[in-house]
């Protein structure tokens, strides 16, 4: 292999060009121009962060690269027919690279048949076909995404950017007992956001630890191969919301942004920010999202008797305004305290899939003590139940 000409072709990439700015292509690029034990040894070492496949970094890599063929892909657009003509031969480039051996760097060294193998690290390579890999990594863009949105499922601000979460809540539909029919109206929210059609703004209320975020955490896990992603915003944050869709309006995937816990005081800036987004200003949601919130109260706006009085002329019509928030969501879900035999059937269905083999009549008396010593049935208060006999 001619590491000379190698160097010469990949300099002049244009397509995949940020692919040259990653630090282990740099030392590969080093390497084929220098080609020293040097050098090989800042290449291998580079590579080994990674892994030691040098054919498998290749084509992640060049599959993760937001490009322009990639990014007109996602969009839906034409791709230039120059463009297709240069990813192409960028391609043939990437392959040939990506079965670089030691032996070939050893072969073209100056002193090349002085030094033995031994002084030189090894790496692997494999056949791929970059060609197939690329056109299959297209085709899927619109369910993959790319970027940060290629390989996680929740997302949340921070420092005013969208970053994943590293370890998120990985609850599953599967997991969560009673309340059918309120979490199906979630999904079936969701699915047609999903598959293109109208889909409302939702705000799930009611009593704490009903399951309202759970619900919201375990749809998106349940749906995040077709396409979905949940991005987590505070209420602190309300004020960045138009940065937020401004940012996704573009992306392939549909997104849920979840704000949890929602409450505001009655002079509360975040209030017109969230209220400007579902009544569709200049800076409405994005197409490809929808808002879920949660909160403990149906009247999202907290409001004093003290505030029925003041100075305000139209005290009446402020009011109003601040009591309709929760009529600007499209959807509205009531998860209610559970009764005693929905809060016990929820405590033996976890307690079955924790495999505890307790008599049901002890487990029931156990439960009931257990929630009249905390703040009363909760599907919570059942999950902390069951924990609390695994750790005994």
């Amino acid at each position: 292999m001619d590491c000379e000409e190698l160097y010469i072709k990949l300099s002049g990439i244009a397509v995949f060009r940020g692919i040259l700015e990653l630090d282990v292509t740099k030392k590969l690029m080093s390497m084929l121009k220098y080609r020293t034990v040097e050098s090989c040894g800042d290449f291998a070492a580079a590579l080994y962060k990674h892994g030691t496949s040098l054919t498998k970094y290749i084509s992640e890599v060049v599959c993760a690269d937001e490009n322009i063929c990639l990014l007109a892909a996602a969009a839906g657009r034409e791709i230039p027919l120059l463009i297709k003509e240069s990813v192409e031969r960028e391609l043939g480039i990437f392959e040939d690279v990506s079965r670089i051996t030691p032996a070939d760097i050893q072969n073209t060294m100056d002193c090349g048949k002085n030094i033995s193998a031994d002084y030189l690290p090894c790496w692997e390579t494999e056949n791929v076909n970059l060609s197939e890999l690329y056109v299959r990594r297209l085709a899927n863009v619109m369910l993959t995404g790319y970027g940060i949105y290629e390989n996680h499922t929740g997302f949340m601000l921070k420092d005013g950017k969208i970053v994943p979460v590293l370890t998120p809540d990985p609850q599953r539909l599967s997991d969560l007992s009673e309340y059918a029919a309120e979490r199906k109206k979630i999904f079936d929210n969701t699915m047609a956001l999903i598959n293109g059609k109208p889909a409302a703004n939702a705000l799930l209320y009611g009593d704490a630890g009903t399951g309202k975020s759970s619900t919201v955490k375990a749809v998106v896990n349940e749906l995040s191969g077709m396409g979905l992603r949940l991005i987590e915003i505070k209420k602190a944050q309300l004020h960045l919301l138009p940065d937020v869709m401004s940012e996704i309006s573009t992306n392939p995937l549909k997104f849920v942004i979840f704000i949890d816990d929602l409450s505001f005081a009655g002079d509360d800036d975040d209030f017109g920010a969230l209220k400007a987004v579902l009544e569709g200003s200049a800076a409405s949601k994005a197409p490809n999202s929808v808002i879920y919130a949660t909160s403990n109260r149906f009247h999202l706006v907290k409001e004093s008797f003290d505030d029925r009085h003041g100075n305000d002329v139209h005290a009446s019509d402020t009011r109003e305004e601040l009591l309709s928030l929760s009529e600007r969501f499209g959807l509205k879900v009531t998860f209610a305290k559970p009764d005693k035999n929905t809060y016990l059937s929820i405590v033996k269905s976890l307690a079955e899939s924790y495999d505890i083999d307790i008599p049901e009549e002890e487990l029931f008396i156990k439960a009931e003590s257990f929630a009249l010593r905390r703040s009363g049935r909760s599907g919570r208060a059942a999950k902390q139940f069951v924990e609390s006999l695994l750790c005994r």
